[in-house]
């Protein structure tokens, strides 16, 4: 009778271990990347997925302690004191062609000088892996790799890149129409990046003051033309608080084919 029972508590413990890893990692078709430490909270990556299996949101969502642990101050500039990688559920690495996030803090901006030089986040959506980012070096070590940018028609129109580029991240593309770009006091913007011909990150980029103030908010994302390698491509940016959560996601996601 005691090995009937004990039998029947296994069963029981694994059913019931299975539900809870079921739950934890599937709710409504959100899939959770792994909670990563974050200035005294936690991060972590998400993707939503319909029913008929195509996503529908990939969003990044940082804990209120983490928040109101957010270094202040510094002298600015990109150097990944603040940084940590998200990594993406298998569900995403499938259905889009993201391969990683990179969450960057910066407490004092970085430059251009008196256009970027406010506290915000850089939400870096990768596009290639993270070996293969943290390869990028300094500008100086290899400016052809960060001169040698894709063709005409893989960034949207009106963006431009700046000289030089940042390591472990690539050159930044900004869109010369941004109110930032033309007199305006920066908000939110979305760059796209480069390295080697390739375009390598997707990137809202957002102060933190706005991101408190503007929950709710809904952008379109600038569409290139062309695209090195075919999935599915969101179209819209989007901020929300919920629960206990800041959350930045990437949405209404259409299908591109590669195009040469």
């Amino acid at each position: 009778m005691k090995k009937r029972w004990s039998n029947l508590l296994l069963v029981a413990a694994v059913v019931g271990f299975s539900s809870c890893s079921k739950d934890d990692n599937e709710n409504n078709g959100i899939f959770k990347g792994a909670q990563i430490s974050f200035h005294e909270g936690k991060a972590h990556s998400w993707i939503q997925v319909s029913k008929e299996g195509k996503p529908e949101k990939l969003g990044i969502s940082i804990n209120d302690k983490a928040w109101n642990n957010l270094p202040v101050g510094g002298d600015g500039g990109h150097n990944h004191a603040n940084s940590v990688t998200l990594p993406l559920h298998a569900k995403a690495l499938t259905l889009t062609p993201f391969k990683h996030i990179g969450l960057d803090w910066n407490p004092a901006g970085h430059e251009p000088e008196e256009v970027y030089t406010l506290p915000h986040f850089d939400f870096h959506y990768y596009l290639i892996n993270e070996g293969e980012r943290m390869a990028i070096p300094p500008y100086e070590q290899n400016p052809t790799g960060f001169d040698n940018v894709p063709a005409a028609g893989y960034f949207p129109a009106n963006y431009i890149a700046p000289p030089g580029g940042v390591p472990q991240m690539g050159k930044h593309w900004l869109d010369a129409t941004a109110p930032e770009l033309n007199g305006s006091t920066f908000t939110e913007t979305f760059l796209f990046g480069s390295y080697n011909g390739k375009v390598n990150f997707w990137e809202p980029m957002v102060t933190k003051l706005f991101i408190e103030q503007s929950n709710g908010f809904v952008r379109a994302i600038p569409q290139p033309q062309k695209f090195q390698t075919a999935g599915y491509y969101p179209t819209k940016m989007k901020i929300k608080r919920t629960g206990g959560n800041r959350e930045i996601t990437l949405e209404d996601f259409v299908y591109r084919e590669a195009t040469n």
